[in-house]
């Protein structure tokens, strides 16, 4: 499957902190458990990448401001 593919498959995204001082991405879908976890600093960049994302999204669906270059890492 691409990432540009269709999908019928419902999942649930749960995200929060995990004990550990690690931060958990769980998802949920038809019997299958994936629990992802990362440094907070990798969490960081995947948020950097959801944001870019979603303003090349909003671009394209005519939207939204232009797309945004990652914020720089401290």
């Amino acid at each position: 499957m691409s990432i540009d593919k269709q999908s019928e498959i419902a999942a649930n995204l749960q995200i929060g902190p995990t004990s550990l001082g690690m931060v958990r991405i769980y998802i949920e879908a038809e019997g299958v458990e994936l629990p992802l976890d990362f440094e907070p600093e990798e969490a960081e960049e995947i948020a950097d990448e959801l944001r870019a994302a979603a303003d090349r999204a909003r671009a394209m669906n005519g939207g939204g401001a232009a797309p945004k270059a990652p914020k720089a890492r401290k």
